[in-house]
């Protein structure tokens, strides 16, 4: 996720292992919101917080796309709104509170008393401008299209559609009054202001947009000195090696309990599972490859699918405590619509059993995934998801149809003596996806296809993907607000040509009966954004005509939902965190016991505080 194009598009190297580029803090016990943001004056504690993060590749909140990073950020920045322990229903955080215009195009926020920057400094509405002018015109953001065409905040542009410097409608109307005005109404305006890539820094802290000579350099800020109003201050990073951060006792929120948390940062899945057996991390993931369904004992399912319970023995003899949260994301196999004929790809979908894959390759970490829209945000939620799915699918539900598989290819021309074949790309780093398509090819050899599986560094297969280069591949997408437009975006079929600079996916998909339904829906979701009953309604009707477009063509072949899964030793309580995942929850409410230390020696125990055992 390195890259401008990466990051934007939230693509994630489909490794298929919780592991793969979050690192987990975890949690059993739940606060309110409340709690977690405006509780003044807490009492802090003590103790380390010990976790397992990837390879980060800044601190600054604009730059930022990888949830390694961003999981650092959220701890040190803090932004208007925010998700509570990661779930997707947005509450103020820097704001107090907020008013919003009858016509849904102005935003007016009061700044909360007594919040302060780590160097001292108070936070104020004009740091805010500051913050979002960089977001905006930096030429570190890699976030600019979130303000300036996501949220759609009034701006001007010159000729040739760049933005022009500080003509952005955010205004400090008064030292704690904020005000935002928007080109036309956008329904996830709160939930996009949640994003660490909105948080408030210092005003004039760094020189990288006009009228700012900056305290710090570029370098300093984003590598060495950050400084936000988080509940942490930024300690020390190492790249490869190692980041800490500590407690802000000025916060004025939720003072953090623990004195400190530290990330070891590592890649390797056999050195990640050996620093959590050795006791060295309180709270982690284990990668696919030394997970054990069966050692999962869930004692609890709350409201929110969350599950709660016990995972051992391990290897170090311990029983651990387990959390698995089925957050918002899809995992795919994206066709190049211009090198793999459909007929092919019809039959991909009906070889394909994404039960199978789910179980056998995944270990049951997730659900199969039969529309881009992940459960959780599909309209109608999850019961609409598998009703349409099982009424509408067109290809083997729950199956394997390898007679339809070649039906299909015979009736495009092919047979044992013209066999048809194309290349599988996937992430090099992954010990899970070269299995789907090792599954898959085995199937679709009976159906007169034979197809090669690659591999290639993830920057690599998205360099090819852009230039048109790939013929079949795998990729993930992570929310980046909670809405289906946020997924169905990579299939609107003008944003999919890669002969176009920055294509949102890499599928060339247009010239069909299916691309132009895909393309008028897709016109339907932007002529409604309002968040009003009426426009939702509009929006929801074209967000499930492009899933069924997608279907009809088989763009993009949906594979499955993954579950985010934690495990954490005795010694520490962290909040549940909810279907938004691990990167956007706020350590500030755990609690290490110092003295403690591991894990259960049998099985008993769950969770260490209000959790259901």
């Amino acid at each position: 996720m390195g890259d401008q194009d990466t990051s934007r598009r939230s693509f994630l190297a489909a490794t298929g292992s919780a592991a793969s580029a979050v690192a987990l803090g975890s949690g059993f016990a739940e606060e309110s919101a409340a709690q977690q943001t405006t509780q003044q004056g807490g009492q802090g504690g003590g103790g380390e917080l010990n976790l397992i993060n990837s390879t980060m590749s800044t601190l600054d909140p604009i730059k930022a796309t990888d949830t390694a990073s961003g999981e650092v950020i959220q701890q040190v920045f803090d932004a208007l709104m925010n998700y509570p322990n990661g779930q997707i229903n947005v509450k103020p955080l820097l704001a107090k509170n907020y008013e919003v215009s009858d016509d849904f195009t102005t935003y007016t926020f009061t700044l909360r008393e007594g919040a302060t920057f780590h160097d001292g400094s108070e936070v104020t509405a004009q740091d805010f401008v500051y913050s979002f002018e960089r977001l905006a015109a930096s030429p570190n953001s890699r976030r600019a299209y979130f303000i300036l065409e996501s949220i759609g905040v009034k701006h001007s542009t010159d000729a040739d559609g760049n933005y022009q410097p500080d003509t952005l409608g955010v205004t400090a109307k008064d030292k704690r009054t904020l005000q935002i005005q928007l080109q036309e109404p956008f329904h996830a305006t709160l939930e996009m202001l949640a994003y660490t890539a909105f948080a408030a820094v210092p005003e004039g802290i760094v020189g990288d947009i006009k009228g700012y000579n900056g305290e710090l350099s570029y370098q300093e800020f984003a590598q060495s000195q950050p400084v936000g109003a988080g509940p942490f201050k930024f300690e020390s990073w190492q790249q490869n090696t190692q980041a800490a951060v500590t407690r802000y006792d000025d916060y004025y929120g939720n003072t953090a309990d623990v004195e400190r948390v530290h990330w070891q940062i590592m890649s390797d899945a056999n050195a990640r599972y050996t620093y959590a057996m050795n006791r060295n991390a309180d709270a982690f993931s284990i990668p696919t490859q030394f997970y054990n369904p069966g050692k999962v004992s869930v004692e609890q399912t709350d409201e929110r699918g969350r599950k709660v319970g016990t995972y051992g023995p391990v290897r170090n003899g311990a029983t651990l405590n387990f959390l698995a949260v089925p957050t918002i994301n899809t995992y795919y196999i994206g066709f190049n619509t211009n090198r793999v004929e459909q007929a092919a790809r019809h039959a991909a979908a009906y070889a394909m059993n994404k039960e199978q894959l789910v179980e056998q390759v995944f270990k049951g970490r997730g659900r199969p995934a039969y529309h881009f829209t992940p459960p959780a945000i599909y309209p109608g939620g999850p019961d609409a998801y598998r009703k349409h799915a099982e009424q509408e699918y067109p290809y083997s539900y729950r199956q394997t149809d390898l007679q339809k598989a070649r039906q299909v290819m015979r009736e495009a021309g092919y047979g044992p003596n013209n066999r048809y074949s194309f290349t599988f790309t996937v992430y090099q780093a992954s010990n899970t996806w070269p299995q789907v398509g090792q599954l898959l090819r085995d199937k679709l050899a009976s159906a007169y296809i034979d197809m090669t599986i690659e591999t290639a560094p993830f920057s690599t297969m998205l360099k090819r993907g852009r230039n048109g280069n790939l013929q079949a591949y795998s990729l993930g997408w992570v929310m980046d607000w909670p809405a289906p437009d946020n997924f169905l975006q990579l299939l609107n079929p003008p944003l999919t040509d890669t002969s176009q600079d920055a294509p949102i996916s890499y599928v060339n998909w247009s010239g069909t009966e299916a691309s132009q339904r895909a393309k008028n829906a897709w016109e339907k979701v932007q002529n409604n954004p309002a968040p009003t009953d009426k426009a939702e309604r509009i929006r929801n009707d074209a967000y499930i005509t492009m899933e069924e477009a997608n279907w009809q063509d088989t763009v993009f072949l949906n594979v499955y939902h993954q579950t985010e899964q934690r495990f954490w030793y005795d010694n520490v309580q962290i909040p549940k965190f909810g279907a938004a995942g691990t990167s956007r929850q706020m350590f500030n409410n755990v609690t290490v016991n110092e003295s403690g230390g591991g894990g259960n020696a049998g099985g008993g125990g769950g969770g260490n505080s209000t959790g259901g055992n």
